[in-house]
């Protein structure tokens, strides 16, 4: 549950990124608009062409009589349509990714850039990043397209497949949507597509918990391209905590300025060796701090054994 929150979150911060960057906001806009045109014009043909494409994929039922042959078909049309439109959903944002890879590459170094840190990427020409996208993105869809193939098969199924179905759709969804949003980040790691998708099933919530919400709301007629540029911010941002770059992290030993340390949190120091700050020593040695050794006869010192020192002269009796 916790990771699911956190993939929203991380949505929402890629939006509110983009939302204090407007010249990068509208930058990005340019690609997503350009898809969305071209999705348009394909959908509609497909809504003018879905009658005659059911009964070409039902010709057992041309001898059925009203209404169960316009039920069969008709069911046949909605879910042909939901099919296409998740399917519209996941390839849209393939499709832009490839079609503004440089646009969305400049976005994301600029999200890395305010972050602290950008990673300098592979040193490759542009045609062959491009190249490098689009094979991942064919990877990524053909075992989206598997997964859509059985959900609409399932979909017939009485009762679950008007409910449940249309549910671990989304999610299954989301999830490659995340997939896919994350490749510019990636990509600029130099992390190969089947490495993604092992990150991201090993959180599968927090891939979901950041997808899923994107594919709702792509649903919805312009949506897509407004909260594009703020999905592929997020996406880096998200990437930025899974893969931490490696010059991201704190040198090790005394060349990296760090200070040696003492023995772990709750354990004693070994022989010999000066115990952490307020830990006591092993048997039969002192711990004052920084310091270490055995104790003198008749002495004893804080975290060590043996009588206290006597602070003041033995009494003597009247």
């Amino acid at each position: 549950m916790r990771d699911l929150v956190a993939g929203i979150r991380y949505l929402g911060r890629g939006q509110r990124w983009v939302a204090g960057h407007g010249r990068w906001w509208g930058f990005g806009l340019i690609p997503a608009l350009i898809t969305l045109v071209l999705y348009g014009a394909v959908l509609t043909v497909l809504a003018l062409w879905s009658g005659d494409i059911a009964a070409w994929a039902t010709p057992f039922a041309d001898g059925w009589g009203s209404p169960w042959q316009g039920l069969l078909r008709g069911l046949f049309v909605a879910l042909l349509f939901a099919g296409a439109l998740m399917l519209s959903v996941l390839t849209f944002t393939a499709v832009t990714l490839v079609i503004g890879d440089p646009f969305y590459e400049s976005l994301s170094e600029q999200v890395e850039k305010s972050e602290g840190h950008c990673p300098p990427g592979p040193d490759r020409p542009m045609w062959q990043e491009i190249w490098i996208a689009l094979r991942d993105s064919v990877h990524v869809l053909l075992r989206a397209a598997g997964f859509g193939i059985l959900l609409f098969a399932l979909g017939f199924v009485p009762f679950i497949g008007q409910t449940v179905i249309p549910v671990i759709g989304f999610c299954v969804n989301g999830f490659f949507l995340a997939v896919e949003l994350t490749s510019v980040a990636m990509q600029r790691r130099d992390v190969p597509v089947t490495e993604r998708l092992r990150l991201l099933r090993g959180r599968k919530a927090l891939a979901v918990g950041f997808g899923t919400p994107i594919v709702l709301l792509f649903l919805i007629p312009f949506i897509a391209v407004v909260l594009m540029p703020g999905a592929v911010a997020g996406a880096t941002l998200l990437v930025r905590d899974l893969v931490p770059d490696e010059d991201e992290r704190e040198p090790e030993g005394d060349e990296g300025g760090r200070l040696p340390q003492g023995a772990p949190y709750g354990q004693g120091a070994t022989y010999g060796q000066p115990a952490p700050y307020g830990q006591a020593a092993p048997y039969g040695q002192a711990a004052p701090y920084g310091q270490a050794g055995p104790v003198p006869p008749g002495q004893g010192a804080p975290g060590g054994f043996g009588p206290p020192p006597a602070p003041y002269p033995p009494h003597q009796g009247h």
